[in-house]
């Protein structure tokens, strides 16, 4: 039975509550009653998506997180004996405190008393006011004209860091005469279709209520709500004209804004100098144990004379850089933004080709462009150590738009070989294919008798931080990059500033020789190129690489393990010497074992800390288990999915058109239901594609039309990636691949277990 109630006192982001009563007898079909607890909960929430849902009662060993792994369970305490029969869900975290009370009459159930701990979000998050600078249009203007009439030769100088500086600081004082300061106030909970009039009637309501005057009250409430019709439509309407106009971007910031879509996250209430200081140098703190090589490649000093095999720029190259930035990115240190660089471009490519190629010319980067300004932001809600704040670093818009036309050069010196398995920042290669390329050779292995395979997760500390400048060079010259090209990269890692800013506090600036920022354009790239040596030193054993995370497998005979424990010494002094920290806390293993008679293997340790083992491990966003099963990853899924309906009901509940919940649906829910699919859906049990199946049904009942089922989805996923690696010759999992002689259809080498038939390479062959 759901009842629907109104009280007295509601905040204002909670319109309504539904209470729910349950009663699941012990021997009745807890899957059924479940089911049918399922879809009517959910066409509440259709209805009132922004409402409190309460669903009380005996559940006895049903569990509805089950089916709703959104809903929390506020009860704590044991209802019956020491069993907790009776339980509370609702849909808001933290909304009750329950209270255990004697039982009442004859009843063998405590009584339970539910205190409210809610805090309105008007209370639980203050109003911000923000400082905005805005360039208007006819100030952009203004600045092509003057950067157009401007004489760049007078602030040549013989120091390119002096030029550099004051051709920047230029551009910065004009941009200044042009800017406009603008203070907006937020609200947390104010709606985008909060018009002036929708205000008005609101005070009018509220005015109305402190009268006393019933009649009118009626009244005002009356208008409040006609007036808020139309300006939920008029905004709807507005969303439509963009999508009509292909304004994605406008799109998605109007459906963000309705549904509080993943809002910022927790603000640092410590605003102290001394927090900024600190953080300063813990984000430094690779710089103090940094091992410099004791030999290293000696490269030749730059000429100031352009030399022939200098690599130079071209103005229409610098143009069309400029002209592709991002204006919504962040401004670093220099303060010129993203837009007037992209407004701007014809006027200031000629100047900056010229710098560009000089700072290439002398091997030498300006200081100011290789410094950078750290944002840290929380990593939780709760914050117990300098190590629960993430790095943002924030560079020079420039010095992104330079660093792009570097990583150009770079990739084109690279071999079409270079590092196979690595397959982050390569064209064709996602976590799909490392994922896949793992679970083939897992499999492919374990279809042979007394065999086992270890999977080893490992982490390392702040990565991109602990790159060696010295050591990268001497990768580089391995690979035959020009020495002008070497000298470059290491004056860009070497000398590099920083300092963190917290709210209106920032840091004193400290220099540093070790790491690459993460704000860098370069930084991915360069850190697979320094990591590219680290290969297996067994042929049984294998390691895939996906950015930082790495994978190393042991493919394991008759429990010898030898090779594996090697290799795992081998990548501890490896990384020794090329100055990565292994976090043992965070590595973990994985052991795939299917002997009826099973022996844990001894314990692996690294560095004398022992490595954990977990029955089953997030890898590159899939959960991968011990017995090779996809329930653990269908139920993460699941919760996710289901978490995200909540914003899609939202979205139908302000009443916006199809095509717009369709997109939607798209970007926050299709996606995290397909990632990887091809990989793991075909190994899933029929259980387990039914429930992932219900959250696309419940999605087609709120959007009110069809889509299309993930049998679908996984099929053509599957063939498109076989048909994309079948092209690419370079592709590692290429060879598996054999084209049958009519050119239609594609085998590959036969396959005895079942799991290995239901991977995402002999699937792919199967609709080839």
């Amino acid at each position: 039975m759901s009842v629907m109630c109104r009280p007295f006192y509601l905040p204002r982001e909670l319109p309504a509550v539904l209470i729910t009563a349950v009663y699941i007898p012990p021997d009745a079909n807890a899957s059924s009653a479940l089911a049918y607890l399922h879809n009517m909960i959910s066409e509440q929430q259709r209805t009132y998506p922004e409402g409190v849902h309460n669903i009380a009662g005996d559940f006895n060993r049903a569990c509805l997180r089950t089916v709703l792994p959104k809903f929390v369970q506020h009860v704590k305490c044991p209802t019956r004996g020491n069993n907790t029969l009776d339980h509370v869900y609702s849909n808001i975290k933290q909304a009750y405190r329950s209270v255990p009370l004697p039982h009442l009459s004859m009843s063998d159930h405590l009584s339970l008393l539910l205190v409210p701990a809610y805090t309105p979000l008007r209370k639980r998050t203050k109003h911000t006011i923000r400082t905005i600078n805005t360039i208007s249009e006819e100030a952009l203007a203004q600045l092509q004209d003057c950067f157009a009439l401007t004489e760049w030769s007078v602030f040549e100088q013989d120091d390119l860091e002096t030029h550099t500086t004051a051709v920047l600081g230029y551009i910065k004082h004009c941009m200044d005469t042009v800017t406009t300061e603008k203070l907006v106030r937020v609200y947390p909970n104010r709606k985008p279709w909060m018009t002036s009039k929708v205000q008005a009637l609101l005070k009018a309501r509220n005015s109305a209520y402190k009268s006393g005057d019933q009649d009118m009250y009626s009244r005002a409430r009356a208008d409040l709500k006609k007036g808020i019709r139309p300006a939920k439509l008029d905004y709807s309407n507005k969303l439509s004209d963009h999508l009509s106009d292909n304004n994605s971007r406008k799109v998605w910031e109007g459906l963000k804004h309705i549904t509080n879509y993943k809002a910022n996250g927790t603000n640092i209430d410590n605003m102290d100098i001394s927090l900024a200081e600190e953080l300063n140098h813990f984000f430094a703190r690779f710089e103090k144990t940094a091992v410099t090589p004791t030999m290293h490649t000696t490269l030749p000093t730059a000429s100031s004379e352009h030399s022939p095999h200098t690599f130079s720029l071209q103005q229409h190259q610098v143009r069309n850089v400029f002209r592709a930035v991002n204006q919504r990115k962040a401004a670093g240190p220099d303060g010129i933004p993203g837009r007037v660089l992209k407004a701007c471009a014809d006027q200031l490519a000629p100047v900056f080709t010229r710098l560009f190629n000089l700072s290439l010319t002398h091997a030498t980067v300006p200081h100011c462009l290789k410094s950078s300004t750290i944002v840290p932001l929380p990593k939780s809600t709760t914050i117990s150590s300098l190590s629960d704040y993430r790095p943002i670093a924030l560079t020079p818009v420039v010095a992104k738009c330079f660093e792009k036309l570097v990583l150009k050069h770079i990739k084109d010196c690279l071999p079409p070989s270079f590092n196979p398995h690595q397959f982050a920042y390569r064209a064709n290669r996602s976590t799909e294919d490392a994922i896949s390329t793992a679970l083939h050779s897992a499999l492919h292995h374990l279809e042979n008798p007394g065999t086992s395979v270890r999977m080893l997760f490992v982490d390392y500390s702040s990565a991109f931080n602990t790159i060696i400048p010295d050591i990268l060079i001497d990768k580089l010259v391995n690979l035959d990059f020009l020495p002008s090209t070497c000298a470059w990269i290491k004056n860009f890692l070497t000398d590099h500033s920083q300092s963190v800013k917290v709210g209106n506090q920032q840091s004193s600036t400290l220099s540093l020789s070790t790491g690459s920022p993460q704000g860098c354009v370069l930084s991915p790239l360069l850190y697979t190129i320094y990591t590219s040596d680290c290969t297996p030193t067994h042929p049984c054993n294998i390691i895939i690489k996906f950015a930082d995370d790495t994978t190393l497998m042991g493919l394991i005979t008759n429990d010898d393990d030898t090779a594996y424990r090697d290799e795992v010494q081998r990548l501890s002094e490896w990384c020794n010497y090329n100055n990565l920290t292994l976090n043992t806390k965070k590595t973990k293993k994985v052991v795939m074992d299917f002997h009826k008679t099973r022996t844990d293997p001894p314990p692996l340790s690294i560095k004398g800390d022992y490595v954990e083992r977990v029955s089953s491990f997030k890898f590159l966003g899939t959960h991968i288990s011990e017995d090779l099963s996809w329930s653990t990853n269908t139920s993460a899924l699941v919760k996710k999915a289901q978490q995200r309906l909540h914003f899609l009901r939202v979205l139908r509940w302000n009443r916006l058109q199809t095509e717009l919940l369709v997109s939607f649906y798209r970007a926050t829910i299709k996606s995290v239901l397909v990632h990887a699919i091809p990989v793991w859906y075909a190994g899933c049990t029929t259980a387990d594609k039914k429930r992932l199946q219900r959250i696309i049904r419940t999605a087609e009942k709120v959007i009110g039309c069809p889509l299309p089922s993930l049998d679908l989805i996984a099929s053509s996923r599957c063939l498109s990636r076989a048909r994309a690696i079948i092209k690419d010759h370079l592709h590692p999992n290429h060879h598996l691949f054999n084209i049958l002689p009519s050119g239609k259809k594609a085998q590959i080498h036969q396959v005895q277990n079942q799991q290995t038939k239901e991977q995402l390479l002999p699937v792919g062959c199967q609709n080839y």
